[in-house]
């Protein structure tokens, strides 16, 4: 079975559901049935990460080039913040993790605001200025 795990992973992956559903508990690849099942939850964290990494972007590019705002910008933090919502909701067990997975996102943030602006990264804050709460409710507008 872990032959077909490394081979052909959707082949693998439709054997272990079927198995599964016929409650064969004998075919189960459990090694590698745990290893998914734990990376699942890392694609939720992963998920969230990536919305602030965009959200946050754009809030830095907002708040330190305020002659350069635009609609696009305004849409993306709406959109951003919409998704993020979405994955807490549909995942609430990542509402202790928030704190963490914000801070993380901010540091790449921070680099990617500095490119997209071309400022150098001194010009933002080192340590993340925004908790989730002003992540999701700094006024940018056409709040809809």
């Amino acid at each position: 079975m872990n032959k077909l795990y490394d081979f052909d992973y959707l082949a693998w992956t439709r054997d272990q559901a079927d198995a599964l559903r016929r409650r064969s508990t004998n075919e189960l690849d459990w090694d590698n049935l745990v290893e998914e099942v734990e990376s699942l939850g890392r694609q939720q964290q992963s998920e969230l990460r990536s919305h602030l990494i965009v959200l946050l972007t754009h809030l830095l590019k907002w708040r330190h080039q305020p002659d350069r705002r635009s609609r696009s910008w305004t849409l993306t933090i709406l959109e951003q913040r919409r998704e993020a919502e979405r994955v807490v909701r549909q995942n609430p067990s990542l509402k202790p993790e928030i704190d963490e997975i914000l801070a993380d996102a901010y540091r790449i943030s921070r680099l990617r605001a500095a490119r997209q602006t071309r400022l150098t990264t001194k010009h933002f804050p080192k340590d993340n200025p925004f908790t989730w709460s002003q992540a999701m409710s700094e006024p940018v507008g056409e709040e809809d």
